[in-house]
């Protein structure tokens, strides 16, 4: 895996279920294999969603926090298996 510094941020945030679960398949689709993503949301629904659309969709779910304010954090690893 990427030094976790140099790992790109995707930042979602002002949109509303479902969006930040689609546009995050969307990115996910666009990496290779063991690149990571951290994803940042403030939908409250994406504390399930996103940790859903990972295993649905078997991708990793590395690390999931909570930042400033109501901002959620997810750092996920694109896995071999198709999107």
């Amino acid at each position: 895996m990427s030094d976790p510094r140099d790992i790109e941020e995707y930042d979602l945030r002002g949109l509303q279920c479902p969006l930040p679960v689609l546009k995050t398949r969307n990115r996910m689709r666009k990496l290779n294999a063991g690149d990571c993503v951290w994803v940042i949301t403030d939908d409250p629904l994406a504390g399930l969603d996103i940790p859903n659309f990972c295993n649905e969709y078997a991708q990793e779910l590395v690390d999931q926090k909570t930042g400033e304010g109501q901002d959620l954090h997810f750092l996920i690893k694109r896995t071999d298996t198709k999107l």
